[in-house]
């Protein structure tokens, strides 16, 4: 802290000339007047007075013998004030006095007293020294303020600094100390001077004599000294962890500044920071990141005494509809709850993660057996798979495991993880609410899918996808009402991949959002072409997966693709499956009332596998249901096939809803749909998907004794 220095402000030198005789007053500031000085002149004490309240005399030449207020009533007074208490007086008498006047001028508070008529040079020179002496005074004054200033500033800033300070002379023993450290160390000021500054240091130990220490070798050589890692002692017995920088004061002093930081607040911190890095805030378990270093621990330090180490991967089955349904507070609450459940099923040095969703795992650690696994993935099932009770409703749930065993499935953790991922997602293929062991088998598959992962998204990059179309057919007329899209995929020209493949592939990589706006695009682009060849009135449906119809930027999307290449709303049938439409249903509704709004026409494709409810199908907005290719197939050989198809017939008559059947493919199966009123048809009996240079070949109405004679 640099210490304050004295600002040399130029100022004016006033004199004051006190005298009760006009003429001496006009002689003296002519005779003083060519002074590097001001005068001042006043004729009375009380003037006198007046003058000092309102001035700031340096000095004051004043007659001794005045009427009503003398010279010596004026100096006494002037002392009893502190503003004008050391301003020089210089009396000034044209009569000689007695030596008991002069000492009672001298009383008073007089520097000097002067008998008239005097020697004006000696006059000057007493006044330059006098006037020097004041403005040394006021000088010293004014630094003696600012000292103060600066020394109780300083002590403040010491007293009330969170750091803790002490002062060490070279004989290590401590001089100052600030009530910052007596408060860290749980004592007092006056316990810690005149004490040694090494019995106070508790880590790093330095037990070698004051001398030898590295504080006061740092201190010879003039260098900081800091220890980042330290612990001091405390009055009750503890220890409190602390940074120390410990600097050389200026040589004179022989001493040394220590400052110690409390470092207990920063590692308190860094340990909760750790805590939470590693911890999901939702469930206490580990997140990811916290499981994965503790298998990745478990790997490093796993024995060979035999045991078994496995991997549990658990998903939730149902989750997700109860997280759509009730809330995501809900939901929340599901996850908290099932947490508690596996903990119930673990032992003490079992380790729980949850990886994030509705995603947990599981590390079982020294099993006798791997079968072992199994027992504890079924208990997990069958506790998880209960009715749970959310804000008085109650939910079922269930659960799909996979489990993965060391070093069989892996030998790193994100070997283990993946082996136990693709474990949990076969138990799920083969029904759900089960579990399942990683097998080569798996990893085989696992490594084909991604295979074909990376083959779609290069399919996109280059836009390697093509759209055929499947005629749809008024069964009554033969008339052709549209057309279905259909996306396909030739991989690298070795033949079409199932859409069953590679469809859900796109929905679980979430790719179909890019290629869903592409089958919209290209397929309206493709309808402008047709009117021409069939006229006006021809119908396009295009496929919409869950996830784009949940896209709320959907009917924006059709609105602008509609307007660009002109094709009526009408024309367009946009199909989506029941399973789309329960996912959420305010959602539903509301994007039907929009695409209502819009003019689009809305199907539901294969209709009577999924929920088949009367109650939606009353309340949606639709305009087409069609059947599953499934009933068809087997309508003439099932009456429940038949009885299922023909209700679905029923129900669209009596509801206004036109009825496709798809996957027609024998003239019977026509003959009994017509029989049954069915209205549109469509299926390989007429056609399968065409290329766009095909369909401009098909007629605009279908002769049915032609097809027979095929």
């Amino acid at each position: 802290m640099s210490r304050p220095q004295l600002q040399a402000q130029p100022r004016t030198r006033t004199l004051l000339v006190v005298d009760d005789r006009e003429a001496n007053l006009v002689a003296m500031e002519a005779l003083l007047g060519d002074g590097d000085w001001q005068v001042h002149t006043v004729n009375s004490g009380e003037a006198a007075l007046q003058a000092l309240l309102e001035l700031d005399v340096e000095l004051v030449l004043l007659d001794v013998q005045m009427p009503g207020m003398d010279g010596f009533e004026v100096a006494r007074l002037m002392r009893g004030n502190p503003h004008t208490r050391y301003t020089p007086i210089i009396f000034v008498s044209a009569i000689a006095h007695n030596r008991d006047s002069v000492l009672k001028g001298y009383a008073t508070g007089a520097v000097d007293f002067i008998l008239k008529p005097f020697d004006p040079q000696v006059l000057k020179h007493k006044i330059n020294t006098l006037l020097a002496h004041e403005h040394n005074r006021r000088d010293l004054q004014l630094l003696t303020q600012q000292l103060d200033s600066a020394r109780a500033f300083n002590a403040s800033v010491l007293n009330n600094a969170a750091e803790g300070i002490l002062v060490v002379g070279e004989d290590g023993y401590i001089s100052f100390a600030n009530p910052a450290i007596a408060h860290m160390l749980r004592g007092s000021v006056d316990g810690l001077k005149g004490t040694p500054l090494l019995s106070h240091l508790a880590s790093p130990e330095m037990t070698q004599p004051w001398r030898e220490s590295d504080f006061y070798l740092h201190w010879r050589s003039g260098a900081t000294y800091r220890l980042h890692e330290a612990q001091l002692r405390t009055a009750d017995g503890g220890t409190l962890p602390v940074a120390i920088s410990c600097s050389p004061l200026p040589r004179q002093q022989r001493s040394m500044v220590v400052i110690a930081l409390d470092m207990s607040v920063v590692r308190n911190l860094h340990a909760q920071l750790e805590t939470q890095a590693v911890t999901d805030s939702l469930t206490g378990l580990l997140n990811r990141r916290g499981f994965t270093q503790a298998l990745d621990s478990a790997l490093a330090r796993v024995d060979r005494n035999g045991k078994c180490m496995a991997v549990l991967y658990i998903d939730l089955d149902g989750f997700k509809r109860i997280n759509d349904s009730l809330g995501h507070e809900a939901g929340d609450e599901i996850l908290c709850k099932v947490a508690r459940l596996l903990e119930t099923c673990m032992r003490p040095y079992d380790i729980l993660g949850r990886m994030g969703g509705d995603e947990f795992t599981a590390l079982l650690d020294s099993l006798d057996h791997i079968e072992d696994a199994a027992k504890v993935a079924e208990k997990l099932i069958e506790l998880i798979s209960v009715r749970h009770r959310i804000d008085d409703t109650e939910v079922t749930l269930g659960a799909s495991i996979g489990i993965a065993s060391f070093p069989d499935c892996g030998h790193s953790v994100e070997e283990l993880l993946r082996a136990a991922d693709m474990a949990m997602y076969e138990a799920k293929r083969a029904g759900r609410q089960q579990f399942r062991f990683f097998s080569k088998e798996m990893n085989g598959r696992a490594h084909a899918r991604l295979v074909m992962e990376e083959n779609l998204r290069s399919t996109i990059e280059r836009n390697g996808f093509d759209l055929v179309y499947q005629p749809q057919i008024e069964l009554a007329s033969g008339r052709l009402r549209g057309f279905e899209a259909l996306l396909r995929w030739d991989h690298s020209g070795t033949g079409d991949v199932q859409p069953g493949v590679f469809i859900p592939l796109l929905e679980e990589t979430r790719l179909i959002d890019r290629v869903g706006e592409w089958v919209l695009r290209e397929g309206i682009a493709q309808h402008r072409e047709w009117p021409e060849r069939f006229g006006e009135g021809l119908i396009l449906s295009l496929n919409v997966s869950p996830i784009q119809f949940a896209r709320p930027g959907l009917v924006d999307v059709l609105g602008r693709l509609l307007e660009e290449y002109g094709l009526a709303p009408a024309q367009l049938e946009l199909e989506v499956t029941e399973g789309t439409l329960m996912q959420d249903l305010d959602q539903s509704c509301e994007k039907l009332r929009r695409l209502r709004e819009l003019g689009v026409r809305v199907a539901i494709d294969d209709f009577g596998t999924g929920y088949s409810s009367l109650a939606y199908l009353r309340h949606f907005e639709l305009d087409t249901l069609k059947i599953d290719r499934l009933f068809i197939a087997n309508m003439l050989d099932s009456p429940r096939d038949a009885a299922v198809v023909s209700t679905i017939i029923d129900l669209g008559r009596n509801l206004g809803l036109e009825v496709i059947a798809e996957g027609v493919e024998t003239h019977a199966q026509r003959d009994w749909l017509i029989e049954h009123g069915c209205d549109v048809m469509q299926g390989f009996l007429v056609a399968p998907g065409l290329r766009p240079d095909e369909v401009v070949d098909l007629p605009s109405h279908v002769d049915w004794r032609r097809l027979e004679g095929r």
